[in-house]
């Protein structure tokens, strides 16, 4: 039998050569029999040979000239622009319906401007702040002052008129707002507040009555402090607050309004004195007005407004502090009366407030009517002529713009004499079938006794006036 050993032996070497040839040729490996070994080495020497360290690589880079960027000039600063507000100021007023005044107003339909001047409300209207002397309380409670000759008091729903008037301040400091009594003073306090009018000079207790009222307006804050020194008495019919009691501020005895107008000065811009004053149908101030204004100019006053003379008196300056001593009435009886409403403009520049401009603008009541008078009209000079007359050391030029010192060569201007109030007006039935050739005002009651008071485009007799119905025509007198 064939040993095939041999042959298996030899089949086992090529197989072997074989896969070493085709290592060799597919993994590029070295030979067994090869020293040298195309691998890594074993270990490689930590600096070869042929290897210098390479000299460090420094760029200079060039100095740049550092170029001045360009000189600016700094923005320059803003300055706020001058803001200013404008006031009006008007005087006395009532809508008592017994009153010949507003009993007047109620025979023409109750359209104001049949009573007003529509460029006058126009006028008023116009300004930031209006203020009017309210001389009477809005109620339908309580009962006359016993002994008083004039009282006043108006339905509630005539305040509908100060809104007309565009009033946003009523001065209540003065010798009739308490007029009937502490109850109906108070319904007056709700019935402005009710109408979104504010009031000065008058309170449910002394704090209130005594505290300035601030209106602010594009920035400028403006304060008012009202006080009446009427009644001059020790025990007046018009009570001043006290502190659980209404009633308005008084200012006989001035100390407590300096300290009203003191608290005014510092927390405002520009602080307004409204007070009720003098004597009652005189023209000309008196010493006590002018003691008065110089105790409230020191005190801080920046103007100085006046009412209850029921006529005009002049402007002063004192110390340096512009004073317009009565705006006369504004809307108060049949009276023909010169009047006015004042306006001033008061400017704010920057950190600096002052008064802008004084302007006294002349009016006319007459006829329960009372109008705006327009240059050249010849009415209009006249009641400016004499506005100087009244005035001390101003100049009113002839667009009533006031100026302290007088550097007008005005000729002097005679006050007028006031005659003595009368008793009472005369009296004169108007027969049932009318007047003849005239027809009654609707509403108008015939055979009533009714007082001298005529009513505007009729001629009626002396002392005729036709009535509105509801109103007793015994109770129909005209105010002072």
């Amino acid at each position: 039998m064939r040993n095939n050993n041999g042959k298996k032996r030899r089949k086992t070497v090529y197989v072997l050569l074989l896969a070493v040839a085709a290592a060799v040729l597919l993994g590029g490996c070295t030979l067994p029999w090869k020293k040298e070994s195309r691998g890594v080495p074993e270990k490689i020497p930590e600096t070869l040979p042929y290897e210098e360290e390479a000299p460090e690589l420094v760029i200079e880079q060039p100095e740049k000239e550092e170029i001045p960027e360009p000189e600016t000039e700094p923005e320059p600063e803003i300055e706020p622009e001058p803001v200013s507000v404008n006031l009006v100021f008007a005087g006395d007023i009532a809508f008592d319906p017994r009153y010949a005044n507003m009993n007047s107003l109620i025979s023409r339909g109750g359209v104001l401007s049949e009573c007003i001047d529509q460029n006058l409300i126009d006028r008023m209207n116009g300004a930031d702040i209006c203020v009017i002397n309210n001389e009477f309380p809005y109620s339908k409670r309580g009962t006359p002052t016993p002994g008083k000759k004039f009282t006043f008091r108006a339905d509630p729903e005539s305040v509908k008129y100060m809104q007309e008037l565009g009033c946003d301040l009523a001065g209540l400091a003065n010798n009739h707002a308490y007029d009937y009594g502490p109850d109906a003073l108070l319904d007056t306090f709700d019935t402005l507040s009710g109408a979104g009018i504010p009031y000065m000079g008058a309170g449910h207790n002394l704090e209130e009555a005594a505290a300035p009222y601030y209106i602010s307006v594009n920035g400028v804050t403006i304060g008012f402090a009202c006080a009446t020194q009427i009644e001059r008495l020790g025990n007046p019919d018009t009570k001043e607050a006290t502190a659980d009691s209404p009633g308005v501020l008084r200012t006989l005895d001035p100390s407590r309004f300096l300290e009203t107008i003191r608290e005014a000065e510092e927390n405002s811009d520009f602080t307004v004195v409204f007070v009720h004053w003098g004597t009652e149908s005189v023209n000309t101030a008196e010493a006590s007005q002018r003691e008065l204004a110089a105790a409230y100019a020191d005190a801080g006053a920046d103007l100085i407004i006046g009412a209850h003379p029921h006529v005009l008196q002049g402007f002063e300056y004192v110390n340096s502090v512009p004073v317009m001593y009565s705006l006369g009435n504004f809307w108060f009886n049949s009276k023909t009366l010169d009047n006015c409403v004042v306006e001033a403009v008061v400017e704010k520049d920057g950190e600096e407030t002052g008064l802008k401009e004084l302007r006294f603008v002349p009016c006319l009541q007459k006829g329960c009517f009372t109008r705006m008078l327009t240059p050249g009209d010849g009415v209009y000079e006249k009641v400016l002529k004499k506005e100087r007359s009244y005035s001390f050391d101003v100049t009113i030029d002839d667009e009533g713009v006031v100026t302290n010192g007088n550097t007008g060569d005005y000729p002097e201007a005679e006050p007028e004499e006031t005659a003595p109030e009368p008793a009472a007006p005369p009296v004169q039935a108007i027969p049932a079938d009318g007047l003849p050739g005239q027809t009654l005002p609707e509403g108008a009651l015939p055979d009533q006794t009714v007082p001298a008071v005529p009513l505007p485009d009729q001629t009626l007799p002396e002392g005729v006036l036709p009535v509105q119905e509801g109103v007793p025509a015994e109770n129909i007198v005209d105010s002072p």
